[in-house]
């Protein structure tokens, strides 16, 4: 889902009634890689090199994402497969963008839910809820009866929902997002240096091969 795509409402997503343009997924094969993924084509390198968070000596790859985003939805479970066949040398972690301000409370949640350790239990249910079960998760106060609902205690969630933590940790996320130019979700970054999305390789299964092919070229630059 493309930037210009985020002027229509939050509700009209959850329901599902956006049509977008991005082309997040296409049969297996259909663009079989007979060179390697090309500079300003399939991927972009970054004129200014992101800070990372990975530890010494491991490349970070970084899902840009947003809960109500139809493509986000439909690209969860093969980017959790994907995910758990990674190297040791790779790490992953998600980023909750915010186009608007509107967005900032789904980004409260994921950081809640991360701080509670709970983001494995709860990340698919939250996607499910909204596009599956067609939940309006837009407020704070529909995502907190929501997860109240789900058996998270609510004191708890609404301490960490409403923490410093999230506010700090969300304003770092639309930082990384700005810094990394995204411009459509879900998208992919790599290494601090590197950005691609389903529009540039033209699917998702493909930009997980491209960022492959990415992350072994970080291995090898300073």
């Amino acid at each position: 889902m493309q930037r210009r795509d985020f002027s229509l409402t939050l509700g009209s997503l959850a329901v599902g009634t956006l049509a977008v343009g991005t082309l997040a997924f296409q049969p297996a094969g259909v663009f079989a890689q007979a060179a390697a993924p090309r500079a300003g084509v399939d991927y972009v390198q970054l004129g200014r090199p992101v800070p990372t968070e990975a530890p010494a000596g491991k490349v970070e790859v970084i899902e840009f994402f947003w809960y109500n985003c139809p493509h986000c939805n439909a690209f969860e479970p093969t980017l959790a497969a994907w995910v758990k066949a990674l190297p040791k040398d790779v790490a992953f972690r998600r980023v909750p963008i915010a186009f608007r301000e509107d967005f900032a409370p789904q980004q409260r949640l994921y950081f809640a839910l991360e701080a509670m350790g709970l983001l494995d239990k709860m990340h698919a249910r939250v996607f499910a809820a909204i596009h599956d079960e067609k939940q309006v998760l837009t407020t704070g106060e529909a995502i907190t009866n929501w997860v109240v609902k789900q058996g998270v205690d609510k004191v708890k969630f609404t301490e960490q929902f409403n923490s410093f933590s999230a506010t700090t940790k969300a304003s770092r996320a639309r930082q990384t997002q700005d810094a990394y130019q995204v411009e459509g979700v879900p998208a992919l970054g790599v290494a601090g240096r590197f950005y691609t999305d389903g529009s540039m390789a033209k699917s998702m299964d493909r930009a997980l091969s491209v960022t492959d092919y990415l992350v072994a070229q970080s291995r090898h630059m300073s």
